[in-house]
């Protein structure tokens, strides 16, 4: 593998459409997928930049929340990763990732749409870890819909808001009392959040609501010293896609930089953000979309 630290040209440093055509039911595993996802694996190098943080992500078991997992584990973190049932044995394998760089794992089942199961998943990191330092909102459901409004049924819809909108605003609200002065929240939004796809309507609806929820929570935490930001990926290569979308041979191609982003190329903004290096950086959307311009 090219040195992580050597100058690479970004339109070639990772594979670029066409892809195979692949479909996967919901809600998607690595394994299957052609190219395989990076997360880091073999590439992420920390430098202590978070050392002793306790960290909960949730959908921590692949895409972007196994590379945060990775990265947060190697710069020092402890990490409490969410998924879902059928997602064992993917949660998993992010566990033995994080333990082999020396940190806590501790992989829970938790379905964000559920207000309980969000209370309960604070009560058992907090039970672990004893605080909160960083809590990364990162679970999220799509499904393609090109037909339009009209097949978007209600049960859909609701799914779309309970697991983007409600999980976050849940454990939002429930992590508060045990984070600190220093702690940091970070939001999955998304470049769907300016430039929405009309087959992505409920989903790009509620990552926009995330960059006003982000921006909003920000200034409400401010004076108590807690930091809340947003990372704003484009396309990005996790089993979401083939998961949800119609099209994975030409996914990523519309990205000024010709391809979908690599999971390992979104955990460093997770980083720098969760990090002391943003001490003076709230209230902002860091965007990682290949070169699509946004507000």
């Amino acid at each position: 593998m090219t040195d992580a630290h050597e100058q690479q040209d970004p339109t070639r440093r990772h594979p670029r459409p066409d892809f195979p055509q692949q479909d996967q039911e919901h809600p998607g595993w690595t394994g299957p997928m052609d190219p395989p996802p990076d997360h880091g694996e073999d590439s992420y190098v920390g430098s202590g930049l978070l050392t002793d943080r306790r960290t909960v992500i949730t959908g921590g078991d692949s895409g972007i929340g196994r590379a945060v997992a990775i990265a947060f584990a190697r710069e020092g973190a402890d990490v409490l990763l969410t998924h879902l049932p059928e997602e064992e044995k993917e949660a998993q394998e992010t566990a033995r990732l994080v333990q082999e760089a020396g940190r806590m794992a501790v992989p829970v089942v938790c379905d964000v749409r559920e207000e309980e199961q969000c209370r309960s998943l604070v009560e058992r990191a907090v039970d672990a870890f004893g605080r909160i330092d960083v809590l990364v909102n990162n679970a999220a459901y799509q499904m393609s819909q090109p037909e339009g409004i009209g097949a978007i049924t209600t049960e859909q819809f609701d799914r779309v808001m309970r697991t983007n909108l409600y999980g976050m605003f849940w454990l939002c609200k429930f992590a508060l009392p045990h984070l600190r002065p220093g702690s940091s929240i970070i939001n999955t939004t998304s470049v769907q959040a300016y430039k929405p796809s009309p087959h992505l309507l409920d989903y790009a609806t509620t990552k926009g609501a995330i960059v006003t929820f982000t921006q909003g929570l920000a200034q409400m935490l401010a004076e108590d010293g807690i930091r809340v930001n947003a990372v704003a990926p484009g396309p990005v290569w996790t089993p979401l896609i083939p998961a949800t979308l119609p099209d994975t041979q030409n996914f990523g191609k519309q990205a000024p930089l010709g391809r979908p982003a690599q999971p390992a190329e979104m955990a460093p903004a997770y980083v720098f953000l969760a990090s002391q290096r943003a001490s003076f950086i709230t209230a902002e959307i860091l965007n990682a979309t290949g070169g699509t311009p946004l507000p």
